[in-house]
């Protein structure tokens, strides 16, 4: 497998889902309610959310193994703020997939439902730690140069001014 760049290649994928899955859900849960999708219908948020929790474990983990190369060119303390977040993020979702679960698995109607909705409020949360993980990301690389670890032997300094000239 390809490892240059893995990190950013496949944290894209939960970020998406994480913008998806208020508005998915929702749906779902509006569908199911009003009684125009069954309520089977539902593990499609499920399935999604899994997704989400799957690439954002792996996401976690490619990161953890660029770590050291990074801190080659970033203080630690930036790093462990981003990961910290993503840490936040993966668990987060997790707990939504559980009571996505829950929702799927309840046997009585109105608390199935209850718990779906909660798990639709939670997307949310998701969404906003999602955010704020891709923000320490986006500062990692467009601030502080994390990006110069695999360019051609420059350094930090020399990728953001070589990027800069570039523009002109």
């Amino acid at each position: 497998m390809d490892q240059l760049f893995f990190h950013p290649k496949v944290v894209h994928l939960p970020m998406a889902l994480a913008v998806l899955m208020p508005l998915v859900s929702a749906g779902l849960l509006a569908a199911w309610w009003a009684g125009v999708l069954p309520r089977r219908a539902w593990l499609v948020a499920v399935a999604l959310q899994l997704v989400l929790v799957g690439s954002g474990v792996v996401a976690l983990r490619s990161g953890e193994h660029e770590e050291e190369r990074v801190e080659r060119v970033v203080d630690e303390k930036l790093i462990e703020t981003h990961e910290e977040s993503a840490e936040a993020f993966v668990w987060g979702a997790g707990a939504i997939l559980v009571l996505q679960l829950a929702a799927a698995a309840l046997r009585r109607e109105a608390t199935a439902r209850a718990m779906a909705a909660a798990a639709v409020a939670g997307t949310l949360l998701v969404l906003f730690l999602g955010y704020r993980t891709g923000e320490a990301g986006g500062r990692l690389v467009y601030e502080h140069g994390a990006a110069a670890v695999y360019t051609s032997g420059r350094s930090a300094g020399e990728a953001l001014g070589g990027a800069a000239h570039d523009e002109d």
